[in-house]
């Protein structure tokens, strides 16, 4: 009688030497270490920078002084600067929405296939955004002129008197008009990308069900979509509270409407280039970027929340 014997375990695989476990540990590094550098040094650096700058003061006895937190109990108690954070807060919650809302309107014109001419429609709405922005600021200011420009062209032509667009109380309006016009066609690619990859089988599935195309947009592409909405939203946030380009350039047209502290970017560069005051400039935009970073964080948690 035959007696079966289990099989033979199988001898374990020998550990690999320690030399060649060293090379794969440095061949990893090897990838990563290029953009680890250009991260350290493009991004990691400049912001350790303005930390040890902010924590020093210039004074006038005495010359560079660390004063601790000092600069940060000073931005904290500033009025200009809240005042700055204030106008961008107010830029933000009026523009972004509009801006987002006509990028999405557009978008679902494109994608649903009813519109003629989409591709001419597509780059002529896009067009504006590869426009930079210093021409498109004046070109804008231009056409606010109301002594020089089409204001003023339309109250000579019709005898009418139209509100100057630069005046305190319609400069902030005339500012989210100018980056409404460059970034509605951004954020449309990015909706309308987002609504070129939703699968053919849910809008299959909708007509089977009788949806119509109101249904269609609230059911299935506007929560397919929610992640570039999120993304763009984001993305305009972080553009709002970096205003600085547009103001900058219309100051000289509206001197008495935007001042060297019309939004905290604008602040910062009046004092670190105009008042010489460097470690104040470095606290603040360490504040802002606080601020922005917080902001951001909350809208992108609430966005997927929404999602999940």
């Amino acid at each position: 009688m035959t007696t079966l014997q289990p099989p033979a375990a199988a001898a374990p695989r020998p550990a690999p030497p320690p030399a060649r476990r060293d090379r794969r540990s440095w061949t990893g590094w090897g990838f990563i270490g290029p953009f680890v550098a250009v991260f350290a040094l493009v991004f990691l650096a400049p912001i350790g920078y303005s930390i040890y700058l902010s924590l020093f003061r210039d004074q006038l006895i005495g010359g560079t002084t660390f004063v601790g937190l000092d600069n940060y109990t000073q931005a904290l108690k500033d009025d200009q600067f809240w005042d700055s954070v204030g106008r961008v807060a107010l830029f933000l919650v009026v523009q972004v929405p509009i801006m987002l809302g006509i990028a999405l309107l557009v978008a679902l014109a494109l994608d649903s296939g009813r519109l003629y001419g989409k591709s001419f429609f597509r780059i002529t709405i896009f067009l504006p955004y590869a426009v930079p922005a210093v021409v498109a600021t004046l070109m804008w200011g231009f056409m606010y002129g109301t002594k020089y420009g089409l204001v003023g062209d339309i109250n000579g032509a019709f005898g009418v008197t139209l509100p100057d667009p630069l005046s305190p109380d319609l400069v902030l309006a005339s500012i989210g008009n100018i980056v409404t016009w460059e970034f509605v066609g951004y954020n449309m690619l990015i909706f309308y990308s987002a609504l070129r990859v939703i699968p053919n089988s849910l809008y299959e599935a909708a007509e089977i069900d009788g949806a119509g195309q109101l249904r269609v947009i609230t059911a299935i592409k506007l929560p397919a979509i929610r992640g570039a909405l999120v993304i763009a939203t984001i993305f305009s946030i972080i553009g709002s509270f970096q205003l600085f380009n547009e103001p900058s350039i219309l100051r000289p047209l509206a001197r008495n409407a935007i001042t060297t502290d019309y939004t905290p970017n604008f602040y910062t560069y009046s004092l670190s280039f105009n008042g010489q005051q460097h470690n104040y400039s470095a606290t603040v935009a360490i504040i802002m970027g606080l601020i922005t970073m917080v902001v951001a964080y909350v809208v992108q948690l609430r966005g997927m929340r929404k999602g999940a």
